[in-house]
Order: structure tokens, then C-alpha cells, then sequence
């Protein structure tokens, strides 16, 4: 499979839509839509979107950086949020992609380390993240005491693994 992945407006219509099949997804799974402790990311506080796009131009993976400040977590650090690969586009190498674009892009932005929260119910998110080498921490900020909760991190002070070489990546 062929895609590009490109810095997206938060706002756009098709980083948009991906998000929101993300939260219907997400819904399914939890039985609800209150599956996220803390105040949900806006174009406000994230600093990076990306859009991965097939062949054809749709949008089929996505995922954002929001930096957090330095008495949540320290210097450096900052957010996954919004990981999500269309179910037909999973198992392609996208989502790989996608989150080390968000890793360079982390890195140009000062990062030394990633952080996410995931949940209980995504194990498959879960496998993926430990399979990138990204390793369990305490539940951290507006995810402490939550039940429905996993946190990872990642430090950059390693190098990158550069994207896969099927993504053509460009940033707007």
C-alpha cells in the first residue's frame, strides 16, 4: 500500500472525520461516549496534526502532538493524542508510519520523550504501542486514578527510526 502523510489542520473536514470515527469506535467499545478523562485536545493545544492519505486521496490514518506543560510531566515532553488508522487500512504499515512522523516531528518540536494514554478495552492499541517500543508508566495528569486507563512513553533521546519507505511524507 501507497499513502502520504501530511501536517492537516485540526479543523479540516477529513482530520475531522477520522477523529470521529475514532470516538465512535471508541463508543462501541466502552459501551459510552465518557471514555476520556480530562479535557478532550482542540486545535488550542495541538501543536501538530497529521493526515495519512492512500493512493487516492483519502484520508485513512491519523494522529496529533499536544505538548503538556512542565508541572504534569517536566521539560520535554509531550502527548500523543488521537492515534487512529481506518479498519481497512490496519495491518498496512500506516499506523507505523503515522507515529514516526509524530516522533520526528516531536523531536523538531524540543521533545525528549512521547507520552499516551490508551485504554483497557484497545489491546490491540496496547500490542501495537509495546511492539513500537514504547513501555508502560504510571497513569499521569487528568488519567491518574482512572480505571479505564494505560499510559506508555518513549524517550527521543535514542534516533528515530526513520518512517517506512513506502510513506512519502510532506509537511505544509
Amino acid at each position: 500500500m501507497h499513502w502520504t502523510i501530511e501536517r492537516t489542520p485540526w479543523d479540516h473536514p477529513d482530520a475531522d472525520a477520522l477523529r470521529t470515527a475514532q470516538r465512535r469506535e471508541l463508543d462501541e467499545r466502552y459501551g459510552n461516549d465518557d471514555h476520556e478523562p480530562g479535557a478532550a485536545p482542540s486545535a488550542a493545544d495541538v501543536a501538530v496534526f497529521l493526515v495519512a492519505r492512500d493512493r487516492t486521496g483519502d484520508a485513512i490514518a491519523c494522529g496529533g502532538l499536544r505538548p503538556l506543560s512542565e508541572h504534569v510531566m517536566g521539560p520535554g515532553v509531550i502527548e500523543v493524542k488521537r492515534m487512529y488508522a481506518t479498519p481497512a487500512s490496519r495491518g498496512t504499515g500506516v499506523a507505523v508510519a503515522v507515529l514516526r512522523a509524530l516522533e520526528h516531528e516531536a523531536a523538531a518540536l524540543g521533545a525528549r520523550r512521547l507520552v499516551l494514554e490508551t485504554g483497557t478495552r484497545q489491546p490491540d492499541a496496547i500490542r501495537f504501542y509495546q511492539r513500537e517500543g514504547y513501555q508502560p508508566i504510571a497513569l499521569f495528569g487528568a488519567y491518574e486514578g482512572s480505571m479505564e486507563s494505560v499510559c506508555f512513553s518513549r524517550g527521543l533521546d535514542a534516533p528515530v527510526p526513520t518512517p517506512p519507505e513506502e510513506a512519502e511524507r510532506r509537511t505544509s
